[in-house]
């Protein structure tokens, strides 16, 4: 089966499954009509940022454009517009991001006439993957099947690669003559002083696990739990400039510093992974690692009065702990309940005296933790929430948002089987589309 056929089979075949809309559903009329419309499916935040971008060259010619999410599309808008720019992530093998869900449950299964549309695609993906792009791939084949003219070959970008992304730039300006500036980013990275670095897991079965501190040459930028931390490789390091690897942010800015929890990775071929290998080994205490903050809007977390459900495994947990310490600034947070999932107790109890000390003020709920390698045999967080699954019932009842963190191979799908048999798909579903439940996997 080719690529894009696959892709697009492999997308409808999981709507109910693998993707899902993290905004509630907008009101009718909320969104604007506009002439030209800039569209993103985000997972961790990159689409969005691109589709901001895209946007703001946009409006600066004059062009009525309006930008949002693929869920908030709809046929009225799609009637009236004359050109859409997609800008669409793909995550895992070939599988929409999170926020695709509205559409995928109402729009891709029956297009509507867009004879009328010219449109250019941008495709976000990672060629680790064996089904790279896949996502863009099949919205670029469902426009084609709804009569949309293409205004210029679809552009794939692997792993944000600057050349590729300077590609759309340029197609974008001889089509519509927007301009952009030669540093395009709203943010630029700034040096932050590595001050320490912990090691985890010693003894672990598994690979290290550190953590890192780093504090900013300068003033505390500002960011909420569910950020990413977006770290630009030395061209020495990397070989090329501009390589970019993204780490859930385990802290928040009351607590007057950023953690990263960064395992050691050795890629396929056995070599070490590049980014891990200098931010755990190379990099020495005392100097600077260039690094930006990007808004993941995706995985923020809810009113911190309401109760939560974090479900996380492995490096995972700092992007769920960050949620924590923010409730822990609230004045009356929430109900909180932490499943997590390591190797052994005895190695792998990863920030647990954090974890006992937010048990002991109220901050955390219910703590329950799953050891895959100790004695008795594999435990895993699913197996927790199987075996609660009338808890999981009642805490979604009075209003939980389930937010999930971690591996998007092995966890984070049995995970959502877990969630759907307890709750029922349709049930599931809903919490999606509602934003009551939210996945920072990778």
């Amino acid at each position: 089966m080719g690529g894009e056929l696959w892709a697009a089979t492999a997308v409808l075949a999981w709507a109910g499954l693998t993707a899902w809309s993290l905004r509630p559903r907008p009101a009718p009329g909320a969104i604007a009509e506009a002439a030209t419309l800039v569209v993103h499916a985000s997972q961790t935040g990159s689409a969005e940022a691109l589709a901001e971008e895209t946007a703001t060259a946009l409006s600066a010619t004059g062009l009525s454009v309006q930008r949002l999410g693929l869920s908030q599309l709809t046929p009225e808008l799609l009637a009236k517009a004359e050109r859409l720019f997609l800008i669409a992530a793909t995550t895992g093998e070939g599988d929409a991001p999170d926020e695709a869900t509205g559409f995928l449950r109402r729009l891709m299964p029956t297009p509507p006439d867009l004879s009328h549309l010219q449109v250019g695609v941008l495709a976000l993906g990672d060629s680790s993957y064996g089904h790279y792009c896949g996502f863009g791939r099949a919205l670029d084949s469902w426009l084609a099947r709804a009569g949309a003219t293409a205004l210029f070959d679809r552009v794939e970008v692997d792993r944000l690669d600057p050349g590729a992304l300077a590609h759309w730039r340029h197609q974008l300006t001889a089509v519509t003559g927007a301009t952009f500036a030669r540093e395009t980013r709203s943010r630029p990275h700034r040096p932050w002083r590595l001050e320490r670095r912990a090691h985890l897991n010693p003894g672990s079965p598994g690979r290290p696990v550190y953590r890192l501190r780093l504090r900013p040459i300068g003033d505390m930028p500002d960011w909420r739990a569910g950020d990413v931390a977006e770290v630009e490789l030395p061209e020495a390091v990397a070989g090329q400039p501009g390589q970019l690897r993204d780490y859930s942010i385990a802290t928040v800015p009351a607590d007057r510093a950023m953690d990263l929890i960064i395992r050691e990775t050795v890629r396929p071929d056995g070599t070490p992974g590049l980014a891990s290998t200098w931010l755990l080994d190379r990099c020495r205490i005392g100097e600077t690692v260039p690094l930006r903050i990007r808004p993941n809007r995706t995985f923020h977390g809810p009113d911190a009065t309401g109760p939560l459900i974090l479900i996380g495994n492995g490096t995972g947990l700092g992007g769920l702990v960050a949620h924590l310490s923010e409730r822990a600034r609230a004045a009356k947070p929430g109900p909180a309940w932490l499943v997590f999932g390591e190797r052994t107790a005895a190695h792998d109890a990863l920030l647990d005296q954090r974890l006992q000390g937010w048990l002991a003020s109220g901050v955390l709920t219910r703590l329950d933790r799953a050891f895959s390698r100790d004695k008795g045999g594999a435990r895993y967080v699913q197996d927790i929430l199987q075996a609660e699954a009338d808890t999981v019932r009642d805490w979604v009842e009075r209003g939980a948002t389930i937010m999930v963190c971690g591996s998007l191979k092995g966890m984070a799908p049995a995970v959502h089987a877990a969630l759907r048999d307890i709750l029922d798909e349709d049930r599931l579903l809903d919490l999606r589309e509602a934003g009551r439940y939210r996945r920072d996997v990778y």
